[in-house]
């Protein structure tokens, strides 16, 4: 599976604008570019907007930018980094009716900003939560859904790697279920 500038839904396009410093320390545009989307599925497409893979990350002489870079094109970077954060647009779409359960080793800021979206924890709470809305999600099973029929949904989320989670004096590993594969790695082309 590669990634592609098409984008699936029928929400605005995203671009991602990318800020530096020139020579002298005044601030400039380095880069703006279409989303770069991965379909997992009929219902799920990912665009990987940034990572870094240190924390706090060295901007230096643009450091990160090309760490990120790399990343993207190794085809190694995974839904959330151990040691830095990747920032990603989730698009559900309408009538998704089986969502994914998982667990990924990170502390995740997710920010509806289009659509409804229904969070599913695995002890079987739910909420619907509409666009404005925070989850602030702590290394827990659970499952996103699109309760819509007719509409897309769009979230946006930074993932923070965090330590491992002991719980009951249990380890709480990243755990992405059947979507093992195709969750794993997030960027570049994994055919």
């Amino acid at each position: 599976m590669s990634s592609s500038t098409d984008q699936y839904s029928t929400l605005r396009p995203v671009t991602r604008h990318i800020t530096t410093n020139d020579p002298t320390g005044t601030a400039q545009i380095h880069a703006s570019t279409p989303g770069q989307w991965r379909r997992i599925g009929p219902h799920l497409a990912i665009n990987t907007i940034y990572s870094t893979s240190t924390s706090p990350p060295s901007l230096t002489d643009n450091t990160d930018i090309t760490t990120h870079e790399q990343a993207i094109s190794s085809g190694t970077l995974g839904l959330a980094q151990p040691h830095g954060t990747v920032c990603s647009i989730v698009e559900l779409g309408p009538g998704n009716t089986a969502p994914h359960m998982h667990r990924t080793q990170s502390l995740d800021y997710g920010v509806v900003v289009a659509g409804e979206v229904e969070l599913l924890l695995d002890g079987g709470e739910k909420r619907v939560l509409g666009a404005g809305d925070v989850v602030v999600q702590r290394a827990t099973m659970h499952a996103w859904r699109n309760p819509s029929e007719t509409e897309w949904a769009r979230m946006m989320f930074v993932l923070v790697g965090c330590e491992k989670l002991v719980v009951g004096g249990k380890e709480m590993g990243q755990d992405l279920g059947s979507k093992e594969k195709e969750l794993t790695h997030i960027s570049g082309s994994t055919s």
